[in-house]
């Protein structure tokens, strides 16, 4: 026998290893079961229909806007919106309009709808006990949850990027991407610009969507916490536009959602991204803290 066919981990009883990738999973077994659960709760995530209609819906938007702007095809020098009056120049601008057009609305409402499902949804269908005998214990179940949630946002995120893409591609052609500054970017850089802008957003999502995983742990009803959710940062929308409240702004999650906007200028203005950056991860913290603990303490009795 070789040594390395009688080597024996400590952490196995005695069992002999062969490999590398065995002595791996058998030190650390609540890798593989929190990496499954993952999977299954991404399973479960894209086989709801509702998830399937609302991922058709983010992607149908940029296309109705792609075709809206072909077939009216008003000038560049219009007026409107900057990202608008874009679009005819280079079909770029769809996907980053259709961000921004969907920010404030459907994408919170996304997020709202998948941390409702992720625990008041399983409690109030009576099968979070079940979901509890999974060994990972209630703390990685909750971040095996959020973290589905959000690689669910990032795909509906990147889905309406790439459908905008595509529909300008089609519609106005590619070339270079003329800035809001006035610069000529190749379309290249356009293209990492707004792979930029899809992760910027997803990092705004991630806030949102750890509210919300709070507010699951706090009911039983899933439909009340996706109210709870789109209330909340409704709110944070009508006190952005309140003067006398300009000094609680820059802690306002829906202050910062839109930065994103500015990796569209040259050079690009940095200083909102970060500072929005910053925020988010606040909340994260401090929300998905908060869920922990109560989740943690919680009475399962459905």
């Amino acid at each position: 026998m070789s040594v390395v066919e009688t080597w024996v981990s400590e952490d196995t009883g005695g069992v002999p290893r062969t490999d590398a990738a065995s002595r791996v999973r058998a030190r650390r077994p609540w890798a593989a079961a929190f990496g499954r659960l993952v999977r299954s709760e991404l399973g479960l995530i894209a086989g709801r229909r509702r998830n399937q209609v609302g991922l058709l819906i983010l992607a149908a938007v940029p296309l109705i806007l792609g075709i809206a702007v072909w077939y009216t095809a008003p000038p560049a020098d219009a007026g409107g919106p900057p990202f608008f009056s874009s679009i005819t120049q280079n079909g770029m601008f769809i996907a980053m309009t259709a961000l921004i057009v969907q920010m404030p609305l459907f994408l919170p409402l996304a997020a709202a709808a998948l941390s409702g499902d992720a625990i008041a949804g399983e409690a109030g269908s009576g099968t979070l006990r079940y979901v509890l005998t999974v060994p990972v214990g209630r703390i990685r179940l909750l971040l095996a949850k959020y973290l589905a949630a959000l690689v669910g946002l990032f795909i509906g995120v990147l889905v309406i990027a790439v459908t905008g893409v595509i529909t300008g591609l089609v519609l106005f052609g590619s070339g270079p991407v003329l800035t809001l500054s006035g610069f000529e970017l190749t379309y290249a850089e356009g293209l990492m610009r707004v792979g930029a802008a899809v992760l910027y957003t997803t990092a705004a999502l991630a806030a949102v969507l750890a509210i919300g995983i709070l507010i699951s742990t706090l009911t039983e009803q899933p439909i009340a916490a996706m109210i709870a959710v789109v209330v909340v940062t409704m709110s944070m929308q009508i006190l952005t536009t309140l003067d006398q409240l300009a000094w609680l702004h820059p802690y306002l999650i829906a202050h910062h959602w839109l930065a994103s906007i500015d990796l569209f200028r040259e050079p690009v203005f940095t200083e909102g991204m970060v500072d929005g950056l910053w925020v988010f991860a606040t909340y994260v913290v401090i929300a998905l803290g908060l869920a922990m603990w109560r989740f943690r303490t919680k009475d399962i009795t459905s």
